[in-house]
């Protein structure tokens, strides 16, 4: 009778990531669900991640992408009202909430949107 392997957690790696995840889910003080729509990811592979398996390559990307994109969005919107802007239907998009234009892969249009208001254009 052969033992079978224990699955264990992957380390994180040297110049830790761990707890990235939480970290950007906290800065933009979201819920699992909302930053599980925001990634594309699911609520347990975020779950998974703050609670210290090492992401694959691909979810370590998207997370840092996030954590650029939410610096850059709390210099033009408040911090604490990050969470009901993402998930409030916006003119600038169309009608569409900020959160359903990145589900759909737009999220270049919030970024415009960022440059605009730092550029000044708007005044």
């Amino acid at each position: 009778m052969t033992a079978k392997p224990v699955k264990t957690k992957k380390p994180a790696p040297t110049g830790s990531t761990e707890n990235l995840t939480a970290e950007v889910r906290r800065k933009l003080g979201v819920s699992r669900k909302l930053f599980s729509r925001l990634t594309g990811y699911s609520e347990r592979a975020i779950a998974n991640w703050e609670s210290g398996e090492t992401p694959e390559e691909s979810g370590l990307r998207r997370i840092r992408e996030t954590e650029r994109f939410q610096a850059r969005l709390a210099e033009v919107v408040a911090a604490d009202a990050i969470p009901q802007w993402l998930d409030t239907p916006n003119d600038a998009f169309d009608g569409l909430k900020p959160l359903e234009a990145i589900e759909r892969g737009e999220i270049d249009r919030l970024w415009n949107m960022i440059f605009y208001l730092e550029s000044g254009a708007g005044n």
